[in-house]
């Protein structure tokens, strides 16, 4: 029996998503410049497709890039390809749904030709592996060397592929403790984020305590976490935080859109309350559970 492969759309095509390839002379390649959204499904349907969309498009704004295909064209496309997608999967599996977009060909690489954006949807199973167990044992989070962007070089609400900062931290962080991952730090050694995530802390005589808005990536995942924390009676403050203050909280947290919550129970090699998931993490994965209509941790732990 045939096995169906999965379809990609490319520049107003579908094809095999084994097919998806950008132009070696694609600006993308070249340079690193590229548009990107991620987004996951749950029991199949997109999460916050809408709220995606706007950081999508505010995006594409902030470096001026206009794609031939608008935003309701482009959101019937990622329905589709969901849809086509999506029974493809094990039962009770789901996907990430990637969306990257380029100024298209390299103007010193292709002089004979007028350049025109690339737009790439695909798909891909989520990988549950990477993150099943760390809901019941937390993840470790390392300081490094390597500093967030400077906003003089883009502004943090831009949600690009240009992330060589991003990997040579994780690279130091996981080097002097595997499986740690990187938090990253601006000039003034104030906490930003961590590696594509989100951070959030938790102080019982605060409530949720975030970075300034204005210093990192609007996380979708985040957003909807603070909502969630608003419903449960807690106050949600932006302030800037040192590490030292950091890992003096209650509790800390990652946010993204592939696993959603995940509790940090460790920074630096001094742990976070008394090292393990807490309290506010249990409310707070069992309001996810509740927003998107399944056992979030169950279902990691299913497909890994």
């Amino acid at each position: 029996m045939k096995t169906l492969e999965p379809v990609a759309f490319l520049n107003h095509r579908w094809i095999p998503a084994s097919a998806a390839a950008i132009s070696v002379g694609d600006a993308g390649f070249i340079q690193g410049a590229a548009i990107a959204e991620q987004l996951r499904t749950f029991g199949g349907r997109m999460f916050q497709l809408d709220a995606h969309f706007d950081r999508l498009f505010h995006s594409l704004e902030i470096v001026g890039l206009a794609p031939d295909v608008s935003r309701e064209q482009l959101a019937r496309t990622a329905e589709e390809l969901v849809a086509r997608n999506h029974p493809l999967l094990p039962t009770g599996a789901d996907l990430g749904v990637s969306i990257v977009i380029t100024p298209g060909s390299y103007p010193n690489y292709a002089a004979s030709e007028l350049p025109k954006p690339t737009v790439c949807l695909h798909t891909y199973p989520l990988p549950f592996f990477r993150w099943a167990r760390k809901y019941r044992e937390g993840q470790s989070l390392r300081t490094t060397d390597v500093e967030q962007v400077s906003p003089r070089c883009w502004p943090p609400s831009l949600k690009c592929r240009s992330r060589m900062h991003y990997y040579l931290a994780d690279r130091q962080a996981a080097a002097v403790e595997p499986p740690s991952r990187a938090l990253l730090l601006d000039a003034q050694r104030f906490v930003t984020e961590a590696s594509t995530a989100n951070i959030a802390a938790y102080r019982a005589e605060e409530g949720l305590v975030l970075p300034p808005a204005e210093k990192v990536l609007p996380g979708v995942s985040l957003a909807a976490t603070v909502a969630m924390a608003g419903q449960l009676g807690h106050a949600v403050v932006q302030r800037d935080q040192t590490v030292d203050q950091l890992v003096a909280v209650d509790e800390l947290f990652l946010t993204s859109t592939p696993f959603c919550l995940l509790p940090v129970v460790q920074l630096n090699g001094r742990p976070i309350g008394d090292g393990r998931p807490g309290p506010m993490f249990r409310q707070l994965i069992a309001a996810w559970n509740q927003r998107v209509g399944l056992d979030i941790v169950r279902q990691a732990e299913l497909f890994s």
